[in-house]
């Protein structure tokens, strides 16, 4: 049987991506055979179809960082065709192939069957981004931070990880502050529930190691100055969970924050997280997430448009979640 699907090859002359024919012998090895039927666009796909950051650790390599389809065939007492299931992470477009496919042949360990209340398509507008975003914000509430010890911060606030990490912190009570450099997008956010909008521009240059303490609880999806920034900023107690890179890998900071104001740094990590810890995020994301907020922060594109997408992406022109549907 033929499929598409977007592939990563090497070349003499360097990383080729293009949209192509393959046969189901070329599948990798799993015990669950999968109809793919939506995947996504985050960063990380944008990095892959760039070739500009070496995210791909095999090659040939089909790309897209999630999906969600239906069980064509199982080896596995756990999932019997007709299944519905979601899989974000776990190297996927790194070492394994990905969502950007007709069909797809995983571990089923990997695999989640897909929450009640929740469509294939919903899923994949959440995806690794709403994940991400969610497991944020239970490492918050882990940390027992409420509401009423101050505001939240959120940085790269029209992404994916940003437009649902606003949602998700303030349907819980979250008094909600968003960074971001797009001035035009201040009545989107606010639309997803920001009460504050500021210009990214504030915690992008270089800064002390301490300043006014402004927010209990940040989410940080850019890293680099921004980070050290956000960190020095937060109030005594609170914590910073980080979870992109979006603004460079490096983390300029002191000590200060952390032994003079008890702050702590969370790390968050979507791809390789325990089970239990991700059926429970997507449990949450089922009953807690606002359908229509959701529906807000949406666009759908084919299979073809990826590769534009990725490319806007990167230059930080999309908002919220693009969701992709495959042929």
């Amino acid at each position: 049987m033929t499929f598409r699907a977007v592939r990563a090859d090497k070349t003499e002359a360097g990383q080729v991506v293009q949209l192509v024919d393959m046969d189901d012998s070329e599948l990798m090895d799993g015990d669950v055979t999968i109809r793919v039927t939506h995947s996504t666009v985050n960063y990380k796909d944008g990095l892959a179809l760039s070739g500009k950051s070496p995210v791909i650790r095999r090659f040939p390599m089909v790309l897209g960082v999630d999906l969600a389809g239906i069980v064509e065939s199982s080896r596995r007492s756990d999932f019997t065709p007709g299944d519905e299931v979601i899989l974000t992470g776990y190297g996927l477009s790194e070492i394994h192939f990905g969502g950007y496919a007709e069909r797809a042949r995983v571990n089923g360990d990997w695999l989640v069957k897909l929450p009640t209340g929740l469509t294939r398509a919903e899923a994949m507008a959440i995806g690794t981004a709403g994940f991400t975003a969610m497991l944020a914000l239970m490492a918050i509430e882990r940390h027992d931070l409420t509401p009423s010890l101050g505001p939240a911060l959120v940085t790269g606030a029209a992404g994916g990880v940003g437009s649902t990490a606003i949602s998700l912190f303030a349907d819980k009570g979250w008094r909600v502050i968003a960074s971001t450099g797009r001035k035009s997008e201040a009545a989107y956010l606010k639309t997803l529930g920001a009460d504050e909008i500021i210009d990214r521009a504030t915690l992008s240059a270089p800064g002390k190691p301490l300043g006014k303490e402004h927010w209990a609880a940040a989410v940080d999806s850019v890293g680099s100055t921004t980070l050290a920034n956000v960190l020095a900023q937060t109030r005594y107690g609170g914590a910073v969970a980080a979870c992109g890179l979006a603004g460079g890998m490096d983390l300029p900071a002191s000590v200060a924050p952390f032994i003079l104001r008890g702050v702590s740094l969370l790390g968050i990590d979507s791809v390789q997280c325990p089970a239990a810890r991700r059926l429970e995020a997507w449990r949450r994301l089922a009953l807690d997430l606002d359908r229509d907020k959701l529906a807000t922060m949406t666009r759908t594109i084919p299979l073809a448009q990826v590769f534009e997408a990725g490319a806007r992406i990167l230059k930080g022109e999309t908002r919220g979640r693009l969701v992709v549907t495959i042929p």
